[in-house]
């Protein structure tokens, strides 16, 4: 076995409200969202023919498992760049679209908050006057309910998902120090805290298990590879926050992608298993200064920040002696970097991790106002933080006062909402909705849905995540004027 190339994505369920309208609905507001976004899009049909959330990794099938949630697909639209846009359950979801590498990957996840932004303000002529729609990407509304902001990788089949739990669950626990996102207080009955570093650690409940929304594992192991089933795995990553820092986002994906690669090639030497898995992941959460003691399952014990020192030091190693894609130089020097600075000041890391600046300037206006940590107007500005409106969000102000360092230019990111990856299958999607958008009647991540105007719709499979690409398919959609004379040319394609 050997370790196969990372294709990643993101998926994030942004908070809504509706100012000056304390009754709404949040359904009936996500669905005014997504519908009313006018970029390039196709209004289409989610596919779940082919789809199977209830298989677990560990071997068990669909039965007693979860379902597709049907009713949550309705409101569905797949844009130009090849995501989806779509109601998920009470929450606007952007799931970006396939990305060849964790810089990509951050640069699409990025252009999801553009479109979130356009979106709601595209959707104010259907609310009454006087309100207005408030989006967060964040992932907790302080009332209990947490929603979700995951990450996909694809991983070789032949990993024993042992191994994943074993060498992966260490890692995704200590790399909350620069993770998170930042939160006021504690839920979920965990320890009173005033601010933690992250706002989904509360809500994880199980080392290894199906669930998303109950009893949250660290270890997901829902089985739905969105390709060849017999060749790929998605490792399907819900511990994580949604992040609004383009260095942090980086630094998240492109970590994990790189220690699971070593994974695959045995090149992670121990599993360094924690004694209590679920535990440390709130007690992580809770340690602002990051010195707590972990107990490891051998009586030994180690910092979150000395852990992930280890997993640097053996991801450097093995980079050394394995050809990767040019960003993962970029991920091991930022990783190196964002460590050190951790462990001597973690106001350091306040350019570029969310949890750090929020806290500073949560900690700037108390000392203006003589705020406590309960105060109202420090919960409103701590929210703010998150706001997609880029006249609003306190983020995008501290970005463009230089206080927080950017990755990408305004351009790459509006390049990004309507142009998709050129490297993955994500370009035929997104590129089909631009050009055959009224031909296309469903899809799903591994197939597209024709009606070319014979009896019976045609079904284009997409198993393999990196064809599609632009430089296998875009002379085939040069030359393709319909939908017809596209399944026609694949047709002579396959024979």
């Amino acid at each position: 076995m050997s370790a196969i190339h990372k294709v990643i994505g993101t998926e994030t369920e942004f908070g809504i409200s509706v100012r000056n309208a304390p009754d709404f609905n949040p359904v009936l507001a996500s669905s005014i969202v997504v519908n009313s976004y006018a970029g390039l899009r196709a209004k289409i049909q989610w596919s779940h023919e082919e789809e199977s959330p209830g298989r677990d990794a560990r071997g068990f099938g669909p039965e007693g498992g979860i379902m597709p949630d049907i009713d949550g697909g309705l409101v569905n639209v797949v844009l130009g760049n090849g995501a989806r846009f779509y109601v998920d359950h009470a929450h606007p979801e952007y799931s970006a679209p396939e990305a060849y590498d964790p810089l990509e990957a951050a640069l699409y996840d990025k252009a999801g908050e553009l479109v979130l932004a356009r979106a709601a303000q595209e959707a104010r002529s259907l609310l009454e006057e006087g309100q207005s729609l408030v989006i967060h990407k964040n992932n907790s509304d302080g009332k209990g309910n947490s929603y979700g902001a995951h990450e996909n990788y694809l991983v070789n089949r032949e990993l024993p998902f042992g191994d994943v739990v074993d060498y992966f669950m260490t890692f995704l626990v200590t790399r909350q120090v620069f993770t998170g996102s930042g939160k006021l207080g504690s839920e979920n009955g965990r320890s009173t805290v005033p601010f933690q570093l992250t706002q989904r650690a509360d809500f994880f409940e199980e080392e290894v298990g199906l669930e998303t929304t109950l009893k949250r594992p660290i270890i997901n192991t829902r089985d739905e590879p969105h390709g060849d089933p017999s060749k790929y795995r998605r490792l399907h990553v819900i511990i994580g926050d949604a992040n609004m820092s383009e260095v942090q986002n980086l630094i998240k994906l492109g970590t994990a992608a790189l220690v699971l690669m070593a994974i695959e090639d045995g090149a992670i030497p121990e599993t360094l298993r924690l004694a209590r898995p679920v535990d440390a992941t709130w007690q992580v959460s809770h340690d602002l200064e990051l010195t707590l003691p972990l107990e490891l399952a051998d009586g030994s014990t180690a910092t979150a920040l000395e852990l992930q020192g280890r997993y640097l030091e053996w991801a450097t190693k093995y980079a050394e002696n394995t050809e990767l894609p040019e960003p993962y130089q970029q991920v091991l020097e930022e990783w190196e970097l964002v460590l050190t600075d951790l462990e001597r000041d973690p106001m350091l890391a306040a350019d570029r991790l969310d949890w750090a600046a929020k806290y500073r300037l949560l900690r700037n206006y108390q000392d203006r106002d003589g705020l406590d940590w309960d105060s109202p107007k420090l919960r409103l500005l701590a929210l703010q933080y998150h706001d997609v409106d880029p006249a609003k969000g306190l983020f995008y102000k501290l970005q463009e006062a230089g206080r927080i360092r950017a990755l990408f230019t305004s351009a790459a990111i509006e390049e990004a909402v309507t142009e998709p990856p050129a490297r993955t299958r994500a370009y035929f999607r997104g590129k089909s909705v631009r050009k055959y958008g009224d031909s296309l009647v469903a899809a799903n991540w591994d197939s597209l849905v024709f009606d070319s105007g014979e009896e019976t719709l045609k079904r284009v499979p997409m198993m393999e995540p990196l064809r599609g690409t632009k430089e296998l398919v875009s002379g085939l959609l040069d030359r393709s004027d319909d939908a017809a004379s596209l399944l026609k040319a694949l047709g002579e394609d396959d024979e």
